[in-house]
């Protein structure tokens, strides 16, 4: 059984991962921290004020530690997740250099860690294509849009900045624009737009459900529990090349 505790257990995504958790026959959740409904039952488990994540962990020991929280917050998580040897699903997006750069010294190789700005499998595939496409459009204008609800505090969003590293990276190191809508309650659009002379080709990607995010999360769960210490990615949880 793996023991999971989730941080950001009051959002939109952390709601959604405690009910699969809770689903799930070879998991347990041990424990839940948000800054809001704090002492909130979630099954078995009371929300835990955030600022007593290294404590609860001590307490509880998770097999894994979910976060889905703001880059600030889930820096701190990683530390006190890695100090006491829990390994780490990060879904947080809007990290800074430097703040990734903290995150891989407190994990160096103390722990395994799944970092991904989307885990959805689709978006995963996306990434792939997207860039094998760049390859052979490369005389094309490309550019990026990338649509998501008016809640979404982050922008570009982590999964297309993620696309213009790539992109840029296939082309030789070309800076790829990125075009940030918030509206309404879009969970996440993503279009890749490849204009040539006398034609153009986009690549879209739309999540109609966070049940895409959370089975990804799912996986890398039950993926993690296994896996060699150190920072990976969701091309190694699902074996992308």
């Amino acid at each position: 059984m793996i023991g999971v505790a989730v941080a950001g257990a009051s959002g939109r995504m952390g709601k959604l991962i405690i009910q699969n958790v809770a689903s799930a026959d070879d998991m347990k959740l041990v424990a839940a921290f948000d800054v809001k409904g704090i002492g909130t039952n979630v099954g078995d488990v009371r929300i835990s004020d955030a600022k007593d994540v290294r404590r609860v962990l001590m307490e509880t020991n998770p097999d894994v530690l979910v976060d889905f929280t703001i880059a600030h917050a889930a820096v701190e998580n990683v530390k006190s997740a890695a100090e006491r040897g829990v390994n780490l699903v990060v879904g947080t997006t809007g990290f800074t250099q430097e703040q990734h750069a903290e995150m891989e010294r407190a994990i160096d190789k103390k722990v395994a860690a799944v970092i991904s700005p989307n885990f959805s499998v689709g978006v995963n595939v996306f990434w792939k294509i997207i860039t094998n496409a760049a390859r052979h459009l490369s005389g094309c204008d490309i550019e990026i849009v990338e649509v998501h609800h008016r809640h979404k505090k982050d922008a570009p969003s982590g999964t297309a900045i993620k696309a213009a590293k790539l992109i840029g990276k296939a082309l030789g190191g070309v800076e790829i624009p990125v075009h940030s809508i918030r509206s309404g309650d879009i969970v996440g659009d993503h279009i890749i737009l490849y204009a040539g002379d006398g034609e153009r080709m986009e690549i879209k990607h739309q999540a109609h459900s966070r049940q895409a995010f959370a089975s990804g999360v799912m996986i890398g769960i039950r993926w993690v529990v296994n896996a060699e210490k150190g920072i990976h990615s969701m091309d190694d949880v699902l074996g992308i090349c």
